[in-house]
């Protein structure tokens, strides 16, 4: 069973690695475009910002069993008799497939007769990697348009933010929570012109950056036949309406709709290798749950838009002998830079969004994400314990403590890989996995190195051999 993916980045590197967990059904082959393998593409604002080198973000080479072919172009594909045309760097071929996989991204728009300047998205290592002007403009206050002004502003540039939306973050956060951000962005530097839309580049001594969302890259299914909406149409098993035709990742598009985070394109190439290997897998989409990297400022919010009156009373079927309480948590402290509100059914978060509670941000998240209600005294947990204050420093980490949630990988683990020489998130990665995810746990990895260089070796964690 000969399986293709067209597309090289996060969805395929995670699809190709659990399958191979599972059992391969026989030869894999990856088709990306980018001149190079998968890498982090979550962490480019490291880039950006200089903390890191392009290189850092290589994620681990494919298992034994697939081969990865880079700087391919995917021109059509034939259903009838299930071949792939493309382009490679030695030129044209032609490759059959029992089963295909389409993980081919999303793209951003660019704005219609916009022509001349360095105008560019914020997608690839190759955007983030070329020189930038002595003045940058992000035009998007978006998660992506935040992390990349403060990613830039920590580089020591001068940075404007355009944003056509009354505050950064608007249609995410509200009111209270976006005034805290722009403020958050106004003390590091960042010129703010809010409620305004972009003009087009003003000469070749900017660079624009665009950060204005992204739409599912589809041509490629919609000129083989394939249903598309906004992306391509697949079934809980990630099936398109062509049986030998799988879509995962920013492409496709499942029951109920898609995110775009990461834990849904994660869970996507999950069930897929599940259901390639033969597998009962079905998807089941992750709660939402958002975390800027925005160093310096902990923010996160929680769940989507309202129930509606039907879910609401799903809602109550479920739980029939129990009373469901709706209850409105909010902590407002303008002045130190803190706020939440979070939406509890039935002592259950379902919705929300903190600001400067880092304490809270973990234990609300966590409970969030296992559905556990939460402790009656909120405002305790909102604040949090200052005696807890040393789960933050990673010499005071348990050997079983959870360095990297994503991938599962314990401070042991880690510590068991610098002892075996690795130090540093790439070292890690490509020994342990850590950090291959959603990279949110890099400066943890980091600071973790550093401190178990300074631990003598007979008190270090004994390494665990997978």
């Amino acid at each position: 069973m000969k399986t293709i993916v067209v597309g090289g980045g996060l969805a395929a590197h995670r699809f190709v690695a659990r399958l191979a967990e599972l059992g391969l059904p026989g030869p894999v082959t990856v088709m990306g475009a980018e001149p190079h393998g998968a890498y982090q593409r979550t962490l480019l604002g490291s880039v950006l910002d200089g903390t890191l080198p392009p290189q850092a973000l290589t994620l681990p080479g494919p298992p034994d069993g697939v081969r990865v072919r880079t700087g391919v172009t995917v021109h059509a594909v034939d259903r009838a008799r299930r071949l792939v045309y493309a382009t490679t760097p030695a030129g044209r071929t032609v490759k059959r497939y029992d089963t295909l996989v389409l993980a081919t991204g999303a793209r951003t728009p660019f704005p219609a007769g916009v022509c001349g300047g360095d105008v560019r998205a914020v997608r690839t290592l190759a955007d983030c990697a070329r020189p930038l002007a002595a003045r940058v403009v992000v035009v998007g206050g978006g998660v992506l348009g935040v992390e990349t002004a403060s990613a830039l502003r920590r580089r020591g540039r001068a940075v404007t933010l355009v944003h056509a939306g009354p505050y950064p973050l608007s249609g995410r956060v509200d009111e209270v929570a976006g005034a805290l951000v722009a403020g958050w962005l106004e003390r590091l530097g960042v010129e703010l012109r809010l409620g305004t839309r972009w003009a087009g580049p003003a000469g070749a001594e900017e660079t624009i950056l665009l950060c204005t969302g992204a739409v599912p890259e589809t041509a490629l299914a919609r000129a083989a036949g394939l249903t598309v909406r906004t992306g391509v149409v697949v079934d809980s098993r990630l099936r398109t309406d062509d049986p030998r035709i799988h879509a995962i990742g920013a492409c496709a598009e499942p029951e109920g709709g898609a995110s775009g985070l990461l834990d849904d394109v994660r869970a996507q190439a999950e069930t897929l290798a599940a259901v390639l290997t033969g597998g009962s897998g079905r998807l089941a989409p992750p709660p939402p749950l958002v975390r800027p990297r925005t160093p310096g400022l902990e923010l996160a919010w929680l769940g989507g838009p309202e129930e509606s009156a039907e879910e609401a009373e799903e809602a109550e079927e479920a739980v029939p002998h129990e009373v469901v309480t709706e209850e409105v948590v909010t902590l407002s402290d303008p002045a130190r830079g803190r706020y939440a509100r979070l939406s509890l059914r039935g002592e259950r978060v379902r919705a929300g969004v903190l600001v400067g509670l880092p304490e809270a941000v973990a234990a609300v998240a966590q409970a969030y994400d296992q559905d556990r209600p939460l402790p009656t005294d909120r405002l305790a947990l909102l604040l949090g314990d200052k005696g807890r204050a040393a789960e933050t420093d990673p010499a005071a980490w348990g050997d079983d403590d959870v360095v990297c949630h994503c991938n599962t990988v314990t401070k042991q683990q880690v510590a068991g890989a610098v002892r075996g020489g690795a130090d540093g998130v790439g070292p890690i990665a490509a020994a342990t996995r850590a950090t291959t995810g959603c990279g949110g746990c890099a400066d943890d990895i980091r600071a973790l190195c550093a401190a178990l260089r300074e631990t003598p070796s007979d008190t270090r964690a004994t390494e665990v051999v997978a």
